[in-house]
């Protein structure tokens, strides 16, 4: 178990005053959400990947089937933090400034976070890992940003200081501000708003986060006040860099290949009882020039998932000392812990991006960085970035098509889970229908703590959360959650109504309809023969993007 991040903290780790009292009335809340991770990546929806205790929280708790993110990273984090749509929140594509609302690339002064709210109403609030909805500053000349990057040369802040998380309700954060991180020793790394100049030499950013958060837990498990925890994992974004020793444990699980992994994943799921195998079919693979036999590079691709799977995998460890926090302070059975990923696994090829804005060309010591365009060094270590690509996501998101940034199901479904002994009563180890969104978050929490919502801040209206609450889906095992949801991202869009979905890539406008009823896996459009029903959806999508900010 990694401790080494607990020096950042540790003259926070007192409470002045605090009463010890035994379980709150009031639910403890943390937020658990994975970057990039696939839909059917962990065991308990599927996968291969040795998750056994996000599988315990699912045993335990409630899986659920329908439950919906933004497709990217900053968009959703945006949205979940302020029970929004994101292009209300102010950020409709990633955190660059644009004067317009819906793009201003930061949390908008018109909103309010889950922490300022829960915060207001006598609950604790910490946050450990990636913020990623602030305004990012870049430096004159590319040579200036590279040397930042490199940690040759300090810069100052990373985003505007009233825009890092300890002035958006948490008392506390350790983390990083921007997105892309060096899993070895990350840039933009804070505690607080002080940056963390330097990190040990064991040093492994997803142990980092978790043992953060196992000392938030341990800290407010003094207090009288219940708390909020956001753990906000970096992994398993790229970079693919992960520890040997979990690396080792998946030295020959990818050597079967793309297709392989898939079917097996697929049929895992319908043992499981989490996908109807006669509405959710299998679509083919995407196509590529050549299959896995054929693969001159498949001891590079087969490694690279197993990379893949060892960073989820170390997520995992960290996730089951938080567990164990929970228990040994006595609170594990009035905490509701709500576990999630921020969009389907990633398609893009990051060394193809090569070194600049987030990216750096060297490690602290001086050595190179090697984007591995031609696959000519393996992935896992400091000095390797690198990505899954096209077709391990295909298979990461299985049975749905497409990725991240896209509006498919492959890109805006979420695995979901819900855990909280004291507090869900349908069966344990279940699933649920429900449809969901992240910026449910909100209502939710208010229903559970008591908290209020505020009209007004600062002298102006704020707008009203679109979330609804899940709480009744705790309860109900055909609680029906959302009947219109709406999505855009870089064109790429989607209008859910009842289970009819219109939807529409990045690179083609063309609208595809579906019947998600009847067809989870989006392979037979419908658009042809129900003409009417693609014009009520396209007039309702216009009328949501006109009045929520989407340009």
């Amino acid at each position: 178990m990694f401790k080494q991040i607990l020096f950042f903290i540790a003259s926070t780790l007192v409470l002045k005053g605090a009463a010890t009292e035994s379980i709150p009335k009031r639910p403890n809340i943390i937020i658990i959400m994975a970057d990039d991770l696939g839909f059917s990546d962990l065991a308990c929806y599927g996968g291969e990947i040795k998750t056994p205790n996000l599988d315990y929280l699912a045993n335990n708790g409630l899986r659920y089937t329908q439950f919906y993110n933004t497709s990217r990273c900053c968009p959703t984090r945006a949205s979940l933090l302020t029970g929004l749509y994101n292009h209300q929140a102010g950020i409709g594509r990633m955190t660059d400034a644009d004067n317009e609302p819906g793009y201003l690339g930061r949390l908008s002064d018109n909103t309010v976070t889950l922490a300022e709210v829960l915060k207001a109403d006598g609950y604790h609030t910490a946050m450990s890992g990636k913020w990623h909805v602030s305004n990012t500053i870049r430096q004159k000349t590319p040579q200036q940003q590279m040397a930042w990057l490199n940690h040759q040369q300090d810069f100052g802040p990373f985003s505007p200081i009233d825009q890092y998380p300890t002035n958006r309700g948490f008392e506390k954060f350790f983390g990083t501000i921007w997105g892309v991180v060096d899993f070895f020793d990350p840039f933009s790394l804070v505690s607080g708003t002080e940056p963390i100049k330097n990190v040990p030499a064991n040093y492994y950013h997803t142990d980092a986060i978790n043992d953060t958060a196992v000392a938030y837990i341990n800290e407010y498990a003094t207090s009288s006040q219940p708390f909020f925890l956001y753990v906000a994992e970096n992994a398993p974004h790229w970079p693919l860099q992960a520890l040997p020793e979990d690396i080792a444990k998946y030295g020959n699980t990818y050597k079967a290949g793309w297709d392989a992994i898939r079917q097996a994943r697929y049929q895992r799921m319908i043992k499981l009882g989490l996908i109807d195998p006669k509405k959710t079919k299998l679509p083919p693979s995407i196509k590529e020039e050549v299959s896995w036999q054929n693969n001159p590079t498949k001891e590079w691709d087969a490694k690279a998932m197993a990379v893949h799977a060892a960073m989820v995998d170390r997520m995992d460890q960290g996730i089951g000392r938080i567990i164990t926090a929970l228990k040994k302070n006595g609170q594990l059975e009035n905490t509701l812990i709500l576990f999630l990923s921020d969009n389907g696994a990633s398609a893009e090829n990051c060394a193809a991006y090569g070194p600049g804005f987030d990216r750096p060309d060297k490690t602290r010591d001086g050595r190179p960085i090697i984007y591995p365009t031609q696959k000519q060094v393996m992935p896992g270590p400091q000095t390797s970035f690198a990505s899954i690509g096209r077709r391990w996501a295909n298979v990461a998101n299985t049975p749905y098509q497409f990725w991240k940034e896209e509006s498919y199901e492959g890109g805006v479904h979420t695995p979901m889970i819900a855990f909280w002994p004291k507090g869900i009563t349908v069966s344990k180890g279940g699933f649920s229908a429900h449809v969901g969104h992240v910026m449910d978050f909100m209502n939710t929490f208010i229903e559970l703590s008591g908290a209020k919502y505020p009209a007004v801040k600062n002298g102006k209206a704020l707008p009203p959360s679109t979330g609804i609450s899940m709480v009744p889906s705790f309860h109900n095992k055909t609680s029906s959650g959302h009947t219109v949801l709406f999505n855009e991202h870089f064109g790429a869009r989607y209008a859910r109504q009842d289970n009819w979905k219109l939807v529409a890539t990045r690179r083609d406008s063309a609208a595809h309809l579906f019947n998600l009823a009847e067809d989870r896996t989006e392979t037979n459009d419908l658009s042809a023969r129900y003409p009417e029903k693609v014009r009520e959806l396209d007039s309702l999508w216009l009328q949501w993007a006109k009045t929520h900010q989407v340009r």
